[in-house]
């Protein structure tokens, strides 16, 4: 009888380990998943001005990366421009960009040095 316990409290412990091994790996394989995602993203959006229904000229096009893609400098406006895939949302500060814009707070400020 206390051999069978022992065998049951050690193959808990090493089921335990096992378990706790899994799930280590797991969030490791997830964190990479999205860190590839990420990357891919990036590369992406470094590529998305020279597709065919972009709308602007590619020339005209500034990429900054954060906290917008880019800029585009068209020639009778200025466009702030973030590129999205699927169900992806605006940022916070994305969105508080986009607020500032829509409300016009925008300016041009020249500095000497």
């Amino acid at each position: 009888m206390e051999k069978m316990i022992l065998i049951l409290i050690l193959l808990s412990v090493i089921l335990f380990l096992l378990w706790r091994r899994s799930v280590k790996l797991l969030k490791s394989t997830k964190f990479a998943k999205r860190s590839l995602s990420s990357l891919y993203g990036k590369t992406t959006e470094q590529f998305m001005p020279f597709i065919s229904n972009f709308g602007y000229d590619p020339k005209n096009f500034r990429f900054i990366g954060t906290p917008v893609d880019g800029i585009v400098f068209d020639e009778n406006e200025i466009i702030f421009m973030e590129f999205k895939s699927a169900k992806s949302r605006l940022t916070p500060k994305q969105s508080n960009i986009k607020n500032i814009i829509d409300k016009r707070r925008v300016r041009f400020e020249e500095r000497r040095i």
